[in-house]
């Protein structure tokens, strides 16, 4: 996953803002206990560190695979 896919499953789930705000604040303990930016920096993939956001705040599986956008004309 790149790094784009991630933030545009962090802003479809809680929105810009707090997306921003949950990747440079919230501490995860499975990522050892760093932030998912600080996760990310270190070099965890934003996957792995999506699927641990998604554990950690309770996102159903349906909607941890994003919003289906159509293509642009």
């Amino acid at each position: 996953m790149r790094l784009s896919k991630f933030w545009n499953l962090m802003n479809d789930e809680f929105g810009e803002g707090y997306a921003s705000s949950l990747a440079r604040h919230h501490v995860l303990g499975v990522l050892g206990d760093r932030t998912a930016m600080e996760a990310i920096e270190d070099g965890e993939s934003p996957r792995n560190v999506w699927a641990a956001i998604c554990d950690a705040m309770d996102v159903p599986e349906s909607r941890r695979l994003g919003v289906e956008r159509k293509p642009a004309r």
